[in-house]
């Protein structure tokens, strides 16, 4: 993507001046900021995907003061009539699902793919919602059908509603507000309050952004370090030759507190470990992902990432759905460029070393992969 083309996916700006400006700084109205978006998903779809195992979906409803919430899959019966007011389905990762949603998804790619997490799709009867509220990620939030009514703020009181099963703010006072209509986009960063309200029958996508808590991911990532970390024929054992007796023997010496802690401070230290474990922390898939057996490759054909793969890399490695692979020279030039574009041509499989070729073999086999036609090698991403 170049990131000096205007968009009107940003309102005239260039990517590069969208991130200077509003990235985590300020909100931005969009008018038509994707004019064809309403062809994305039909009621009917998005019901039907509502209802499949395997799709993570929500159920809200608003009766006055009263609010619920249950968790799908949801059979068509399950709903609410279509004329009843204040109810919403919501269905998460409809990229995961949907090749358009997927492609949509993709004019985000602006931002790292680390930080991109998914579309999700809301369906709402006349004064449905979720309620005043504030995300702790970036958010654009696009119009697909009908009108929606969006009302903004700063995030001055964080104090939530007793006992609602929802993050909902007790105290909003809006200072903007508008009416999106199909093809409109707002783009809210981290700590706006905002609360959008269906006027009529609508549909609205969410685009957001992983935003990890610093605690929570280094646990992980410590995890990840632990898991791959192979204790070494011969390693050092703690010993205490100068250990006195003592008089106080249910006491943790403090010569074996320093052994450990050593131990793990040399954990940390280990080269490209560190990185490593971060880049197979935020390949991972989303735990309700899984992959159908993949298809061997014909004569000129070129690859592509199947939807729901996560690609990264860095300096030393290539990530792919949780796993690291080591990656140098032309091997590594390439495979970067399956990550960055999600294909790869078949004029270029074949400057792959044999070994990289065994690995995207096996990575076709997993399903991780995709073959795409020789007709189809140009230069899109998919």
């Amino acid at each position: 993507m170049d990131t000096s083309k205007p968009l009107p996916l940003l309102n005239g700006l260039t990517p590069a001046a969208f991130m200077r400006r509003h990235w985590q700084k300020k909100p931005l109205l969009i008018r038509q900021a994707v004019p064809d978006a309403g062809g994305l998903v039909d009621r009917a779809g998005l019901f039907a995907l509502a209802g499949q195992d395997g799709v993570e979906s929500r159920l809200i409803v608003r009766q006055g003061a009263q609010w619920t919430l249950r968790h799908g899959p949801f059979a068509r019966r399950a709903l609410p009539r279509l004329g009843q007011a204040g109810w919403t389905v919501l269905v998460q990762g409809v990229d995961l699902h949907l090749d358009a949603a997927h492609e949509l998804l993709a004019r985000f790619r602006f931002v790292p793919d680390a930080r991109l997490d998914d579309l999700m799709i809301s369906w709402a009867s006349d004064g449905g919602g979720v309620g005043p509220h504030v995300d702790s990620y970036d958010v654009f939030l696009l119009q697909l059908q009908g009108r929606r009514r969006w009302r903004i703020a700063p995030l001055e009181d964080p104090e939530l509603v007793a006992g609602a099963p929802l993050r909902i703010l007790r105290h909003f006072t809006p200072q903007e507000a508008w009416t999106l209509e199909p093809g409109d986009m707002l783009y809210l960063p981290p700590g706006w309050a905002h609360d959008g309200a269906a006027d009529g029958e609508c549909m609205t996508a969410s685009i957001g952004f992983r935003a990890p808590a610093r605690l929570a991911l280094g646990r992980e990532v410590l995890q990840y370090l632990l898991d791959a970390a192979e204790v070494p024929e011969g390693d050092v054992l703690y010993q205490d030759r100068a250990q006195p007796a003592t008089l106080t023997p249910g006491r943790m010496p403090d010569r074996l507190l320093a052994f450990a802690t050593g131990a793990a401070e040399r954990l940390l230290r280990e080269p490209r470990a560190m990185a490593r474990a971060l880049g197979e922390v935020m390949s991972e898939p989303k735990p309700n992902v899984w992959f159908d057996a993949g298809r061997p490759l014909a004569a000129g054909q070129g690859v592509r990432l199947d939807r729901r793969s996560r690609m990264l890399y860095d300096d030393d490695h290539v990530f792919l759905n949780g796993e690291s692979f080591r990656a140098s020279g032309r091997d590594a030039r390439l495979m970067r460029t399956l990550a960055d574009q999600r294909r790869l041509a078949g004029a270029e499989l074949v400057r792959l070393s044999d070994n990289a070729r065994e690995l995207l073999d096996q990575w076709l086999e997993a399903g991780w992969l995709q073959p795409e036609p020789p007709a189809h090698d140009d230069a899109r991403g998919s």
